[in-house]
């Protein structure tokens, strides 16, 4: 497939999406919202792809919206809009769901939109130098489709904090609140990021979409309900039967690695 807005790389079973506006700092519009929504559903489907990154070209992770998108929705109707913010909100649910493991890597701006970007990637890995913040306060907007990703990261109490606030959020910040589960020096970021792919790609691909949809379960429910207890005991023993779990389970016991381990 090919994409307008993006440029994809594969090293091994990782592939990396680079967002490529570089010279609007990876600002997003409708076309880069809808490459994004098409190649996270193309690499889904990809059984050689075990980890997706994402990554911006240029000087920014990602600058938010578009200016000149947003100059358009100012003048459509609210039906527009609604079709319009659809589109987002699918995009922002296809890489918060992906099946694969999906990887942040954040340098420079990464405000509004690119702050929620961060937020549906399951692992964020950010420079000393990156920035965020939720701006939409002051356009007269809300921080609404990017809304339930952020705040789940960094929790409710900082969400009422920086979705009222708007003010810029450092590299160190965003890793003590949640946003962000490292920051590394600039020179050390794509090391790091491979790092931390090569151990995803250890574990069983299918044991690796089960733990996020484990996640999803836990998120919603908690340990006082019988039937979430209930749940997890089924999950576990349907997933110790499966072909995975036996080659797994095998591997250990030869001491070897199982056979979804790439050299």
């Amino acid at each position: 497939m090919s994409y307008t807005t993006l440029q994809i790389e594969r090293a091994g079973q990782v592939a990396t999406v680079w967002m490529n506006r570089p010279e609007l700092h990876n600002a997003m519009n409708e076309h880069l919202i809808g490459d994004l929504t098409a190649v996270f559903r193309d690499l889904n489907h990809d059984d050689s792809v075990r980890v997706i990154v994402l990554a911006g070209r240029g000087k920014s992770f990602s600058a938010g919206a578009d200016l000149d998108w947003m100059r358009r929705a100012a003048g459509y109707s609210e039906a527009q809009n609604l079709e319009d913010a659809g589109k987002l909100a699918a995009m922002l649910k296809g890489i918060y769901r992906s099946k694969k493991p999906v990887i942040a890597r954040i340098h420079g701006a990464a405000m509004a939109g690119g702050t929620g970007l961060t937020a549906v990637c399951d692992i964020a890995i950010a420079t000393e130098a990156a920035k965020f913040a939720l701006t939409e306060v002051r356009l007269g907007l809300i921080p609404a489709t990017i809304g339930p990703y952020v705040a789940d990261a960094i929790g409710w109490r900082q969400a009422r904090r920086y979705f009222l606030t708007a003010e810029r959020i450092d590299a160190a910040t965003a890793e003590r609140i949640g946003l962000v589960h490292e920051v590394v020096d600039e020179a050390a970021l794509d090391e790091r990021v491979a790092e931390v792919a090569a151990e995803l790609c250890r574990g069983g691909p299918h044991a690796l979409s089960a733990a996020k949809e484990l996640l999803g379960a836990l998120r919603h429910s908690s340990p006082f309900a019988d039937e979430l207890l209930s749940d997890t005991a089924h999950r576990i023993a349907a997933i110790r039967i499966t072909e995975e779990a036996r080659e797994g389970l095998t591997a250990f016991f030869d001491k070897r690695p199982p056979r979804w381990v790439k050299d």
